[in-house]
């Protein structure tokens, strides 16, 4: 497995449609903590976005995994490579 910055920005996301999605983003994001997936996330100073370093195969498995999230589609996603 390797290390991915995942820099995301939400964009297009109203707020009523944010805060009845929070519930079930937050269970996985929690599930993958607990199950070592994910190792760090960091919310934006804008709050617009979040900064995630996940575990994953490769960009499209980091993809693959972020797309099970509520908020995907509302996602503007970069993925770099980590060391």
């Amino acid at each position: 497995m390797k290390k991915f910055m995942i820099d995301i920005l939400l964009e297009g996301i109203d707020n009523e449609t944010r805060l009845r999605l929070l519930p079930k983003e937050q269970e996985i994001i929690k599930e993958w903590e607990e199950n070592g997936t994910l190792l760090a996330s960091y919310i934006k100073g804008d709050i617009a976005g979040i900064y995630l370093v996940l575990l994953a195969i490769d960009k499209s498995d980091a993809d693959k995994k972020l797309s099970i999230l509520p908020y995907y589609p509302y996602m503007k996603i970069e993925i770099i490579t980590l060391r």
